[in-house]
């Protein structure tokens, strides 16, 4: 029994934290399933009928594409801005309570992409503009 105990003994890989996202290798799938993207998805208001989870999951799994484009296109159109520090999207939660030319302070909103994927909130967030992502998408 202690032998059978010890084959489920942590090793040292396991305190490592997990990479939950980013892509992985590709797959070969059988020929039945689709080889290409539906041209429905390429068109450019189909982002405006997306949950915000979808965009958030076309914005971080979908680098370098046109999908990555138009999520980040919607989410700035949804009031959220991208922090290039960070590499994370925030939103006022209220009006900040100090702004200045070079950043503003309050509480805001934003998107967990790393732990749980979920919506946080931050109290007494410094805002930096320098980090704040060019907003004009075409």
């Amino acid at each position: 029994m202690l032998d059978m105990s010890l084959q489920g003994m942590p090793g040292l890989l396991d305190q490592e934290r997990p990479k939950l996202h980013g892509r992985g290798a590709q797959v070969n799938t059988p020929s039945y399933y689709p080889q290409t993207a539906l041209p429905v998805i390429e068109h450019p208001g189909m982002a405006s009928h997306l949950d915000l989870d979808t965009l958030f999951f076309a914005f971080y799994y979908q680098a370098n594409t046109y999908q990555q484009y138009l999520a980040a296109k919607e989410l700035n159109r949804q009031s959220w801005r991208f922090h290039k520090k960070y590499l994370t999207w925030f939103q006022r939660y209220e009006e900040p309570s100090d702004i200045t030319d070079d950043y503003e302070q309050g509480t805001y909103i934003y998107f967990d992409y790393e732990g749980t994927w979920c919506q946080r909130r931050k109290s007494e967030f410094r805002f930096e503009y320098q980090y704040l992502e060019d907003t004009e998408l075409a």
